[in-house]
């Protein structure tokens, strides 16, 4: 993919100017698309059987499945979240069809849409472990076939891309929020999938407005480009706000990174007038596509709590149904004013919890789980079995350093793959610091979202590392994004020496994630090889 926002520079030093503005704006993804489809469904099949094999062990409630299982089935029966009584976790592991509701409404922090996505696995599967966690496991599996394709479309590498799928299948954290009834990797899955909605936008908008460009269109503020993608991204990034409100972010960020990519693109392809057309023909309908389209998803997630009367703070509704969403309004409104106070007054303490400081070091993970069982079960004294989220730490640190790397990729080369990986980054990140500072309760877990744009910036920097790929006809591209062709193509000794380390690095990743593997899936396993993997004392 192009790096620059320029025009395209004449030929030199073995590399040849783009055949046109469409390819200097917007360069075809070189190699087969079969195997851009094949390589990733192949990683993508490897990362479902890891996360479901096992799905329903252990038979319990996992932390807080006691809060988004219930509510689930809740919103199944109701339409709303549903009190319940005493003891209704064991009553509902004893016999999913058990009663568990008391009386009344229940008051949730949460918009709905998440526990809704649970309880498509409920409605499938039963009131079981399995049920209640597997449309969790659907999306951290369906989550590494779309980082395939995006790290794909971006490297401009089929083997990049891959490489991307797998680093995040083998991610603990990933991988434990995909094995439990959690919202967090809802929000990861919606906003990836909007991430990948809006690069695909871009090179598909590139590419129109450098053929209207030269096709003769020559005007001030430069072609009207439709951006069909964005859409779809409005409605992905609504879901994930409707799942938690940490999505909002998100929006806002991806909001301006679009219009800078517009600007960036009218600049390149010559417009006269970039920034005022940017401005009117972009960025106006670029607000209607991701704000106003992700409003209206984020309120239609509400449409069990508006049309069915006994929800907290719903009351009874209107007789005339199409009168219900207006009817609903100022109840609504005031119900977010309650979960807005509930957010901003949460300081009670815990054991686990950490500051997002801590999250990328991984100072302070989260006990989802921890038995002894009876040591005939690991044939030792005395027995381990836990479920701990936390990342793999050779991923994270690793991740660390690339992001560093990919910040000074974006200043240095202005390579907006990496302004948008940082970017992807810091929403999920430093939109928590406020919140830190006034002492809400927050876990390493809700770090999950921003997990892909750690696992981009690292193929970003291997890509680097590798090198271009060079041969007489074929431009060069970063990261092997160009096939070798001809007597010309030969393999650097950089390329070798690149590659060799980036394997090194995946196999690394993947030797610590079998390490960590028994702590991450509840495997029984005797206290002291339990007691190794816990590396630190803050691990406890």
């Amino acid at each position: 993919m192009a790096m620059t926002e320029h025009a395209p520079a004449p030929a030199s030093e073995g590399r040849p100017a783009p055949a046109s503005l469409r390819d200097w704006l917007a360069p075809p993804v070189p190699g087969s698309a079969l195997l851009g489809w094949l390589g990733p469904l192949l990683v993508t099949l490897f990362a479902g059987f890891l996360r479901f094999d096992r799905l329903g062990v252990p038979k319990a409630v996992v932390f807080d499945e006691t809060y988004y299982a219930k509510d689930a089935l809740a919103l199944l029966k109701f339409g709303w979240e549903h009190n319940t009584v005493k003891d209704a976790d064991k009553l509902l592991i004893a016999n999913p069809d058990a009663h568990i509701w008391a009386n009344g409404p229940s008051f949730v922090a949460h918009p709905p849409f998440g526990k809704w996505m649970i309880a498509i696995g409920e409605f499938l599967f039963g009131a079981t472990p399995f049920g209640w966690r597997f449309t969790a496991a659907l999306c951290g599996t369906l989550s590494v076939l779309i980082l395939c394709r995006v790290a794909r479309r971006m490297t401009g590498s089929t083997l990049l891309g891959c490489a991307a799928g797998l680093l995040l299948a083998l991610d603990g954290l990933q991988f434990v929020t995909s094995r439990a009834a959690l919202l967090d990797i809802f929000v990861m899955f919606w906003i990836l999938a909007g991430f990948a909605c809006l690069v695909a936008d871009r090179d598909r908008s590139r590419r129109r407005l450098a053929e209207k460009v030269e096709a003769g269109d020559r005007s001030e503020l430069g072609p009207m480009v439709l951006h069909g993608w964005r859409i779809a991204a409005g409605v992905c990034l609504g879901l994930a706000v409707a799942t938690k409100w940490t999505g909002l972010f998100y929006v806002a960020a991806f909001g301006l990174m679009v219009v800078f990519w517009d600007y960036g693109a009218r600049r390149a392809a010559g417009v006269r007038s970039p920034l005022p057309g940017t401005l009117l023909l972009d960025a106006v309908p670029a607000f209607l596509q991701l704000v106003a389209v992700g409003a209206v998803t984020y309120l239609a997630t509400w449409w069990g709590w508006i049309f069915r009367p006994g929800g907290w703070g719903r009351g009874e509704v209107a007789d005339f149904v199409l009168a219900r969403p207006f009817e609903a309004m100022g109840d609504l409104w005031r119900y977010h004013g309650e979960m807005l106070s509930f957010h901003t007054g949460l300081d009670s303490e815990h054991p686990y919890q950490s500051w997002p400081w801590d999250w990328p070091i991984l100072r302070r993970p989260v006990a989802f789980f921890y038995t002894e069982p009876d040591g005939k079960l690991c044939g030792a004294e005395r027995c381990s079995r836990e479920i701990l989220g936390i990342g793999t730490p050779a991923l994270w640190w690793g991740g660390l350093i690339a992001l560093v790397m990919a910040a000074v990729l974006w200043l240095v080369l202005r390579d907006w793959r990496a302004g948008a990986i940082v970017l992807g980054f810091l929403a999920g990140w430093l939109s928590w610091f406020p919140s830190a500072f006034g002492d809400r309760t927050m876990f390493l877990f809700y770090a999950t979202p921003m997990l892909p744009f750690m696992v981009l910036a690292i193929v970003l920097v291997l890509g680097y590392l590798i090198g271009p790929a060079q041969s007489a006809s074929v431009p060069r591209e970063v990261g092997g994004g160009a096939l070798m062709k001809g007597p010309a193509a030969a393999v650097a000794p950089r390329r070798v020496a690149g590659a060799a380390a980036a394997g090194a690095f995946v196999l690394v990743v993947l030797a610590n994630f079998a390490y960590f593997y028994p702590i991450l899936a509840a495997k029984v396993m005797p206290y002291d090889e339990w007691h190794a993997r816990i590396w630190f004392g803050t691990w406890i």
